[in-house]
Formats: structure tokens, C-alpha cells, sequence
């Protein structure tokens, strides 16, 4: 992306010397304008003859420029390489005049934005979309604009999301009439979101109008329903300039002005002309803007329990959910990922994260009941079911499928004519064909073919728009069972909304999960494979909870190929969870930045690199003294001490099955046991026993025992480095020079040269995404965190995840909640982690060490957590000064000893280093049940208000 030459901005800059930069207005950021700018053309031409100047208030630095563009011709039609280049005013301001002479516009409103070029040609844009014109409105041939740099990472424009304006906020509104003048000079506009319910904006000033300071007659400015600035017309015609202002804050109630304005005083320079009208963008008014809070519950759908549930929690279960959240005072409901994972028919499907499509929703949510109100039959098969799945602790997700799957169908047969000829289905189809049709057939051939693998399919192995157009035709033989699909979306998407829609008339948010992966034999790879890079799996490096890496399996996303068509796959993906969801989790967010990719051959996370990364050239090595070795550094390094090491009295078996000499006293792996995936599949033909197992994982970490890889362009120069390098055997057999040398090399590699170019890389995606939707967007920015990504999440406004158990600070045992960012959520446990009380239970020295320095208490914790400790936790928590404080349920219910579930370690939801992990957990009370519990709800309620 390009902006025009500035040139005569770069000599007015040199003019002006030196300026500062204001900590936190500039951000570097690549991304796409605001595309919902575009507007129609209308014939009609209000604004024909008008000269506009365009002002803005911005410091800059040496070197950077700014410029306009907007829904017009003359502004670049929204185009950055036809953005016109403000010119520098003074310290305070650049500016640009646009004659409007030859009077084409679109439908009476100009909308724009302000671009930032930065030094290093990056741009940064002015955030939101609310920098508009209205011309029908304007009079006067003259229009001096001017306005105020909109940085995304401002806190106040988290309150100018879904959640806060329709919802949370949503009540706060309140009505002020004001009449405007017959003759306007002025027009003032300004937003203040945390006003309580009953005031408003006032405006006072060191004019007469203004009155002249006196607190007693402020003007008021007034905010319409659905919309965002206050804002007061003025004549000044009889006034002396310039004039000294400030905003303050006004109880209509009370009829009593409450307070200032925060900051210096605003000043109005622009003296009455004749015919023209002088518009004042003033931002935001200052005042404090971190003072709102708010307490979530995390609980995954499929773990809620209700008396009408069929052994799962369902979409209608979350309606219980929310009159429990009103009851406590709680205002987030957030969720785990909902979409089908329907890989295998089987429990390993019960996986959230393995979708095999991003955009339908898993049927296993589906309530049975409101579909069979008319059938006995049914309601009994379904009674008789639920009696014995609800009787489980768990979900057994593999019998919950299959009877749901099986009553759907008949559900089907009697009810799918009239729903799929419903204008309200044709509605829903039409707005969803994107990937509603693609997915039913998709598992239309998964079923026939008995196999998700799409590669194995004998027919439509790659996806053909039109063929899939003939299948899927209502005079196909096909149709009836791909539009099987179609009939259980749009059920399913049905009890959802009216679930999501329940929640709002209570006040209530609900909060989703974007996966980072999609699944390798998915219908979004399926339909889309140049999207992804199918020769790669996604993965996370190793850390104290996986040794050796994760490996999810995942195809890492073609970063470049999504760009070249604006992302529009990701852009739709977050349209689809805004029907639904107010908020949304991006799950491992650090893949935007950069992402764990591990190679076809390998089985586990350790053999991984991160990608994009700026390589180590083999000049790099010989410049430190390093005599670089090829084999010694990028294969295996096998020694007689290493097999010892490893396979102890096993060694011989090892070198006789798997290895051979290199006549060096070293050996190589065998050409058939080279890699990671070809031991796997030679142990799977055999009987697992824990021998096997501990000869295979033995071979896996001779394969690992490597200290650089090579880069992908495979020309011998270029190398990156493994991870945990010093930790290998490989490492430790070579000479403490280069030892030290190759450390040094490790540390900038991994922690110095890649931050500024991972944050380019994450500003070309990251911007464009969150500009698609007005939810409320948070990160889990969790696991190996490079300086640049709470940095870019900061200049973003995204809001951080906070644990007290996982510190980002390397220096610090625990996070304390006290310490938390603004714009974060604060939580004591995740769904990937255990409980507080199974956590108690696990290492009892850092449980000791919480004890004595995190809880401020004296002598030998408790063995177990006692329910005063419980609550003693979350308190801290609620104290945290970040906007949002989330618990899981397990971790409420904790705090009642009566109430709280006696085994702990049962109440655990995943544990990330199996990656064969069933997802299974359940609430072991009903929601109706939890309802009732008056004591416990309003001793919650009360921490809550505190």
C-alpha cells in the first residue's frame, strides 16, 4: 500500500524543527481504510460551490506525514494512494482546503478518515468511522473542520463497541431538548461515554454566551438516541475571539452542574465570517475513563446443566445461565468455540478447537424439545434418553451425538419441507450460501465416502464451484441429505440468536471463541486450500506444560494469499460471530504476529519454527569465530553417551533396529526412521507397551537432538534456530566458545530481530479485521510473548488476558491482579488450566510460596483449599483495576464448601499437553438448582457491587 509524494510537507518540516511526539496517539499499523465509508453516488449535489478546510490536531515527528482520504473523488474515494497530503500548519496543527466546485457527492455525506505516514512507510489510520459531513444540513458555502486524532488504543473507544452501546450502556441514555440558533457559527461535537443515567454535556466558557465561567447557567449539548457525539450549535457572532472553553458534566435531574473537565482549557481561535460554518471534532471529553467494571462467568456450553437438557448443555441452557448472571450481579456469559467438529463420529470429536467448518454450528447444541412439541412419540424417546444421560457426571459426547443425529433426521422427514420453503429460511440461506452450501455437501460426502479426509474421497477431491452447484440442485438425487444440513443450521442458528437476544433484554453480553486453526480435512480447506498452507501444521513451542511443543494439526494460515483479497474469509468469519456474540476471544492471538509451524515430518511441537522469521545467514556464524559445521549443527547429533542417556541397556536394541555408524564412532538414523511421523507409523504396527513407548519417544528426541534448521529456501546459507537449543545433548557436547557464541546468536534471534518485523506482519492483518465488526475484541496473548505483541495489542485497543498463575514477567512467580492493564480481563484459571482448588492441590511449594506472598498469610498453607482461600482469590480479582474480571464457574462455586463439588480434579476442562484429551466436563448442580441457592448468589452479588 502507497500514499502520493509529500515532498513540500518533508520542507515545512525541516523548517519547523524538532516537534515531539505525545506518548501513545501513533500507532504502526498497515491496514485497509474503513471499507464501510463507501456510500452510492446520488445525482443530487447539496455540497456544490462549498470549500471545506480540513484541520487536524497532531503532533508528528520528523519525517512523518498525514494525510485525507473519503468516499470522494476529490478525497481519493477511499483510495490510500489517492489520499491528499495535509499540509503543516504549526505545532499543533496540519491542514488541507478542497474546493468542491464541480459538486459531485455521495448521498449528502462525506465520511473520511486521517492516514499517518510514519518514517518507515508504514501507515497509520484514524480509528472509527464517525468523522462525517452531512450536507443537507450545512448552509453555509465555508466549512472550516476541525477535528482530533482518533488513536485505537484510547479506552474510551471500548465503549463505543456493541457490548457497551446497545447493551451495557444502552440505559444510560438520557434525553436533553436544545434549540438551535437561526444563524450558526459554531458546531461542537464531543463524546463522553461513561455519563450516568440523568446527565449530560455542558459547554462553559470565558464568552458571554459561554457564561463567562459561571457554573450556575451552563449551555447543554445533546446526544440523539443511537448516536455517539454530544453536540451544541452556536452563534458567536457578537463574540470576541479567541474564546477559552471547557466541558463539564450536568445533572438534569438535580439541575446542578457536577464537575469540569479534566486537562488544560480548550480554546476557539476561528473568528465569525460570513457564510461559514466552523465544525469542532473535540474527541473525547477528559475524564476519567477506566472507571467502569465489569464480572464474567466462563463456562463452555456444553458443560451447562439443566433439567431439560439431553446429557449436554444446549443453546436454550444459556437462558438459565443469564437469570443466574442477573441474579449475582455477573454481565459476560463467555463460551468456548460452538462450531461442528463433526470429524469421526466420535468422541474425539468433542474437541472445540478442531472445527471442520468456522462458520456452522455444532448440532450437539441443539434443543431437542422445542422442535417436538407436537409428538408424543418423540418426547417420550427423548424423556427416556435424558433420564439416562442426565444421570452422568460427564458428557458422553459420543451418545449424545448419535441419539441427536438420529432424532434430527426424523424431525427432518416431517418438519424439513415447510422450514426450507419458509421466507424466512430463504433469508437466512441466502445471506449464508458463502459456506452453508459448500459445508452440507461437504458432510453429505463426508458421510457417503465414510471419511472426512477429503483426499480420499474417489469423487470431488477438490472443490468445483459449479459441480457443487449440480449436487446441491433441488433436482439432485443428493438434495434431500445436503439439505439435511441446511434444515439443522438454521434450527440451530434460531436457539441460538434467541438465547444471545435473552441475554441483551436482561443486560447481559455473551462472549465467543475464535479458534486460530481451521481443521487439515475441514470444509473451509476443502473449499478454500490456497488459503492455507496444507504442507504445514501449526503448533505452539515447548514450555513448562509441554516439553516437547504442541502440535495441533492445524494448516498454518497463506497470510499472503488472504491479503491479496482484502481477508475476506477472516472478515466474513467475524461478521458470522456478530450475529450472535457481543464480545469475542481470538484464541492465541500471537499467531497474527507470527505462528508455530512445524513440518509435515514431524509428530511433535519441538521441530517447529516460527513463520514468518528473519533468518540467521551462515556469515553470522564465521563473523562470531564460529567453524560452522552443516551436519554437526542441522542433523542429529547421535553419540554412544546420548543412546546411553536415552535408552540406558536398551542402546544396543536401538543401534541394531534404528541406526547406523558413521564410521566416526556417531551414528545416523536409519533412511526408513528419519523422522518423527516414520517412527510413529512403525510403533503403531506394533503392540503398545510402555517399553515401545519409551523407545519410540526416545527416537522422537534423538530427531529433535539438532541445533539449527535450515531455512526454507534450502540454499545453505540461511538457518533458524531450535527451540530450547541449550537444552540438548547436541548443545552440551560442543566447546564452551561456541557455546557462548551460538547463545548470544540464540538470544537476538529469538528476542531482539524479529519484534520490529513481527509487528509489521501483524499490522497488516490484525487493523484491517478489527475495523469488520464493532465487537468488543480480546487476545489470548498467552505462551512465548515477544515484546511487540503488548505493544501492538495497546495501539490496537485489544483487550490482554491476564493469570495470576502464568506471569508475563519472567522475574515474577505469580501475576498479581493489582497490576493488571486497563483494557484486560483478569482471570485465576482458564479452561486450559486447573481449577483453584485442583491447582491447590498440584505443587505444593509454589502453593506455599502464594500463600506467604500473594495472600499475605502467616505459616503452612492449607493442604486443601479451604473455601475462605477461594474466596480470598477472587476478591483479589474483583480488585484488579481491569475493565473485565472473568471466573470460571468451577471457581465461583468453590467458595461455598457446601456447595462446590468435592473432587477438584474432575471439574478440569482440557489439559493442552494431551492432545487426545476428552472434552467432557459438565456442571454437576442444575442451573435451576443454582438458581435457588439464595445465600450463596447474593454473597457473590455482594463481592460483585463491591
Amino acid at each position: 500500500m502507497s500514499l502520493p509524494h509529500a515532498d513540500s510537507q518533508h520542507i515545512q518540516q525541516k523548517t519547523a524543527g524538532k516537534r515531539s511526539v505525545k506518548k501513545n496517539e501513533l500507532t504502526t499499523v498497515s491496514a485497509e481504510p474503513n471499507q464501510k465509508n463507501k456510500r452510492a453516488v446520488k445525482k443530487s449535489d447539496p455540497v456544490k460551490g462549498k470549500k471545506i478546510t480540513f484541520q487536524l490536531k497532531f503532533h508528528t515527528l520528523f519525517g512523518q506525514d498525514l494525510f485525507i482520504t473519503g468516499n470522494h473523488p476529490l478525497l481519493g474515494d477511499n483510495d490510500p494512494s489517492k489520499a491528499l497530503p495535509l499540509r503543516y500548519f504549526n505545532e499543533e496543527y496540519w491542514s488541507i482546503t478542497v474546493d468542491f466546485k464541480d459538486g459531485i457527492v455521495n448521498d449528502g455525506v462525506i465520511v473520511y478518515q486521517y492516514i499517518l505516514r510514519n518514517t518507515d512507510g508504514t501507515l497509520s489510520f484514524d480509528w472509527g468511522n464517525d468523522k462525517q459531513l452531512v450536507f443537507h444540513t450545512i448552509k453555509a458555502k465555508e466549512i472550516h473542520v476541525t477535528d482530533a486524532w482518533n488513536f485505537a488504543g484510547y479506552f474510551e473507544n471500548a465503549f463505543y463497541t456493541e457490548p457497551f452501546t446497545k447493551v451495557l450502556l444502552a440505559k444510560a441514555y438520557t434525553p436533553v431538548k436544545v434549540t438551535a440558533p437561526r444563524t450558526i457559527t459554531h458546531h461542537l461535537k464531543v463524546k463522553a461515554p461513561l455519563l450516568k443515567k440523568g446527565e449530560t454535556v455542558c459547554l462553559l466558557g470565558s464568552s458571554q454566551l459561554l457564561g463567562n465561567w459561571n457554573t450556575e447557567k451552563p449551555l447543554l449539548l445533546a446526544r440523539k438516541e443511537g448516536e455517539d457525539f454530544f453536540q451544541i450549535q452556536l452563534n458567536l457572532t457578537k463574540e470576541s475571539f479567541p474564546i477559552a472553553y471547557k466541558y463539564g458534566i450536568y445533572n438534569l435531574d438535580q439541575q446542578k452542574f457536577v464537575r469540569y473537565e479534566d486537562g488544560n482549557n480548550r480554546v476557539l481561535y476561528d473568528g465569525v465570517v460570513k457564510d461559514k460554518l466552523n465544525i469542532i471534532h473535540d474527541g473525547f471529553v477528559v475524564l476519567p475513563n477506566n472507571t467502569w467494571k465489569g464480572a464474567g462467568v466462563a463456562i463452555p456450553v456444553f458443560s451447562l446443566r439443566t433439567e431439560h437438557g439431553l446429557g449436554v448443555g444446549e443453546f436454550n441452557d444459556l437462558k438459565y445461565m443469564v437469570d443466574w448472571a442477573v441474579k449475582t450481579g455477573l454481565k459476560m456469559i463467555q463460551i468456548l468455540p460452538i462450531n461442528d467438529t463433526t470429524a469421526t463420529h466420535s468422541w474425539t470429536d468433542s474437541y472445540p478447537y478442531a472445527a471442520i467448518s468456522a462458520f456452522a454450528l455444532h448440532p450437539l447444541y441443539m434443543h431437542l424439545d422445542t422442535l417436538v412439541k407436537d409428538d408424543r412419540k418423540l418426547q417420550k424417546q427423548i424423556a427416556v434418553e435424558k433420564t439416562k444421560l442426565n444421570a452422568l457426571d460427564v458428557v458422553d459426547y459420543q451418545e449424545v451425538i448419535q441419539f441427536k443425529t438420529k432424532l434430527i433426521s426424523k424431525i427432518y422427514e416431517v418438519q424439513g419441507d415447510v422450514v426450507l420453503s419458509s421466507p424466512d429460511f430463504k433469508q437466512y440461506f441466502n445471506d449464508n450460501k458463502h459456506w452453508l452450501q459448500s459445508y452440507a455437501v461437504f458432510c453429505y460426502l463426508r458421510d457417503q465416502y465414510g471419511t472426512v479426509d477429503f483426499n480420499q474421497w474417489p469423487a470431488f477431491r477438490h472443490y468445483d464451484e459449479s459441480e457443487i452447484e449440480k449436487l446441491a440442485a433441488a433436482n439432485s438425487a443428493a438434495y434431500k441429505e445436503i439439505a439435511l444440513h441446511y434444515f439443522i443450521q438454521y434450527q440451530l442458528h434460531l436457539q441460538l440468536k434467541e438465547a444471545t437476544t435473552y441475554a441483551h433484554s436482561k443486560g447481559i453480553i455473551v462472549k465467543g471463541d475464535i479458534a486460530i486453526g481451521v481443521y487439515r480435512h475441514g470444509a473451509d480447506a476443502w473449499q478454500h486450500p490456497e488459503l492455507y498452507h496444507m504442507d504445514a501444521q501449526a503448533g505452539a513451542p515447548p514450555d513448562d506444560f509441554a516439553v516437547a511443543g504442541q502440535n495441533w494439526g492445524f494448516p498454518t494460515y497463506n497470510w499472503e494469499r488472504m491479503q491479496a483479497d482484502g481477508f475476506s474469509w477472516w472478515k466474513q468469519r467475524f461478521e458470522q460471530m456478530s450475529y450472535y456474540f457481543d464480545a469475542f476471544r481470538i484464541d492465541h492471538i500471537l499467531g497474527f504476529f507470527r505462528i508455530w509451524s512445524i513440518p509435515m515430518h514431524a509428530v511433535e511441537g519441538i521441530l517447529g519454527r516460527f513463520v514468518p522469521a528473519i533468518p540467521v545467514h551462515i556469515n553470522e556464524f564465521q563473523s562470531r569465530g564460529i567453524s560452522f559445521d552443516h551436519h554437526r549443527f542441522t542433523q542429529p547429533f547421535i553419540h554412544e553417551n546420548v543412546l546411553w542417556e536415552l535408552f540406558g541397556y536398551d542402546n544396543e536394541l536401538v543401534k541394531k533396529e534404528f541406526l547406523q555408524t558413521d564410521g566416526y564412532g556417531q551414528y545416523t538414523l536409519k533412511p526408513e526412521f528419519a523422522t518423527q511421523r516414520q517412527v510413529e507409523q512403525y510403533f503403531h504396527t506394533l503392540e503398545k507397551d510402555e517399553q515401545h513407548e519409551k523407545v519410540k519417544k526416545g527416537l522422537y528426541n534423538l530427531i529433535s537432538n539438532v541445533l539449527l534448521f535450515e531455512d526454507s529456501e534450502g540454499d545453505l546459507q540461511h538457518f533458524h534456530f531450535r527451540f530450547n537449543m541449550e537444552s540438548t545433548s547436541s548443545f552440551r557436547y560442543l566447546d564452551q566458545h561456541t557455546q557462548q557464541q551460538l547463545k548470544d546468536l540464540y538470544v537476538d534471534y529469538f528476542f531482539r530481530r524479529q519484534d520490529d518485523f513481527w509487528m509489521k506482519e501483524a499490522m497488516k492483518k490484525l487493523p484491517a479485521l478489527k475495523r469488520v465488526t464493532n465487537m468488543l475484541v480480546c487476545g489470548e496473548d498467552l505462551g512465548f510473548v515477544p515484546a511487540c505483541v503488548p505493544d501492538g495489542m495497546r495501539q490496537l485497543g485489544l483487550l490482554s488476558l491476564e493469570i495470576q498463575r502464568m506471569p508475563k514477567d519472567p522475574k515474577r512467580s505469580f501475576f498479581h491482579p493489582a497490576d493488571a492493564p486497563y483494557l484486560s480481563v483478569v482471570t485465576p484459571s482458564t479452561h486450559d488450566m486447573s481449577t483453584i482448588r485442583g491447582w491447590w492441590e498440584e505443587d505444593k511449594e509454589r502453593i506455599q510460596q502464594f500463600y506467604n506472598h500473594e495472600l499475605g498469610q502467616l505459616g503452612e498453607a492449607p493442604y486443601y483449599c479451604e473455601a475462605w482461600i477461594n474466596t480470598a482469590i477472587l476478591i483479589q480479582h474483583l480488585y484488579s483495576p481491569s475493565m473485565w474480571t472473568v471466573f470460571q464457574l468451577q471457581d465461583l462455586m468453590g467458595m461455598d464448601a457446601a456447595l462446590r463439588k468435592e473432587d477438584p480434579h474432575s471439574e478440569r476442562i482440557n489439559i493442552p499437553a494431551d492432545p487426545k484429551h476428552y472434552w467432557r466436563y459438565r456442571m454437576h448442580l442444575t442451573l435451576e438448582s443454582l438458581l435457588q441457592q439464595d445465600d450463596f448468589n447474593a454473597t457473590l452479588h455482594g463481592y460483585i457491587q463491591q
